[in-house]
């Protein structure tokens, strides 16, 4: 039971952030034609540069989660990466527990009736020509949503390995990625 919810979780969470790169191609193009137009015509809309930056907002909350299962988030690499293996999963759990999930639990119950007032009162930008306001507030709230999962699911995977129950089938990134194999610690 607890595998296959790892497993839709990390799927879930891969293809939502597989997609939502595609939105800083998006953000190129919205942008390069914002600026094509103001150049050559002399006019220029604040619905497209709110557009390019819902784009932008877009991809970095919604792959934020892809981040975090792929072992690709920041961490001090140069520390961790001396420690043993077992030292490196403790402080996972330990930062996963005290840190991350109590602070994208914040964040969700903080944007949902967020994202849902301003849903509920058609609330758009002030800017003359603005978009509406809730999708951008939304992909707050699903962006956290997303991450919260994640790191439930990295944090049982990490319980789970530590205890001999899952192999450590982490990607290539994160933990020891920058050292060369021989300078790794071998856990004892």
């Amino acid at each position: 039971m607890v595998s296959a919810l790892i497993r839709l979780i990390d799927g879930v969470n891969e293809k939502i952030g597989k997609a939502a790169a595609w939105a800083i191609l998006a953000a190129i193009l919205v942008s390069a034609i914002n600026a094509i137009v103001r150049k050559l015509f002399g006019t220029s809309s604040n619905a497209w540069l709110e557009l390019q930056w819902y784009l932008f907002g877009a991809t970095f909350m919604l792959a934020a989660s892809w981040t975090l299962k792929s072992n690709e988030h920041i961490r001090i690499d140069i520390v961790s990466s001396r420690l043993p293996k077992r030292w490196r999963d403790g402080i996972d759990v330990f930062c996963h527990i005290v840190f991350l999930l109590p602070f994208a639990g914040l964040m969700v119950w903080l944007c949902v009736p967020y994202a849902l007032n301003s849903f509920a009162s058609g609330e758009v930008s002030s800017s003359a020509g603005g978009l509406a306001l809730w999708p951008a507030k939304g992909l707050i709230a699903a962006g956290f949503i997303l991450l919260f999962l994640q790191a439930l699911s990295e944090l049982a995977k990490r319980v789970l390995i530590m205890a001999g129950l899952r192999p450590d089938d982490a990607p290539g990134g994160g933990h020891a990625a920058a050292l060369p194999p021989d300078t790794v610690p071998q856990d004892h």
